[in-house]
């Protein structure tokens, strides 16, 4: 199969305020695909905890890590991209795990930069206040990981020329 018509699975991740559902969305929609966003799939008491103000830790992530994995698995042939933050490489490994062939798109941003964005957006259960615990659980992409890294300090259209190019290297790679 070639590489523009393999179904591809891809995982849209990084910390709140990153961007994950605006690019992901536009990145599948640039390469033909499904999206989901990773927030949807989360049980509701993970959602109720983050709305409070609480991280989430290990235990609440398995079964979401899990049901992304599986939405990935079980994605049809025009491909999927699941914006999740997939923060540490246990719980890409634990996507991995589900549907070997995911690539990850991690967009990367200055604190200061992401904090600008989380204070600019309303709606959202992930409070800004909530930056900080991620940075600091945040393991970026390992050289050894299917995956390419997207500076967000750019327009969107920008980025998501950026994420498609780096994206289709990999196919290249992979070819």
């Amino acid at each position: 199969m070639s590489a523009s018509s393999r179904a591809r699975r891809i995982v849209v991740m990084g910390v709140s305020g990153s961007g994950k559902s605006t690019i992901g969305a536009l990145v599948a929609d640039a390469l033909g695909a499904a999206f989901v966003d990773g927030d949807s799939l989360h049980p509701q008491a993970n959602v109720v905890k983050m709305a409070a103000g609480h991280p989430l830790n290990d235990e609440d992530r398995w079964p979401w890590l899990a049901l992304v994995g599986a939405a990935l698995a079980q994605s049809s042939s025009s491909g999927l991209v699941v914006a999740c933050s997939a923060l540490k490489r246990v719980y890409r490994d634990a996507i991995l795990t589900e549907a070997p062939d995911t690539v990850f798109l991690h967009l990367d941003g200055s604190r200061q930069v992401l904090a600008n964005r989380l204070e600019g957006r309303s709606g959202h259960f992930m409070p800004a206040s909530l930056l900080d615990s991620q940075l600091a659980a945040l393991e970026p992409l390992g050289a050894d990981e299917p995956g390419v890294v997207i500076d967000v300090d750019a327009p969107v259209a920008t980025i998501v020329a950026n994420a498609v190019a780096g994206i289709r290297s990999l196919d290249r790679v992979v070819s």
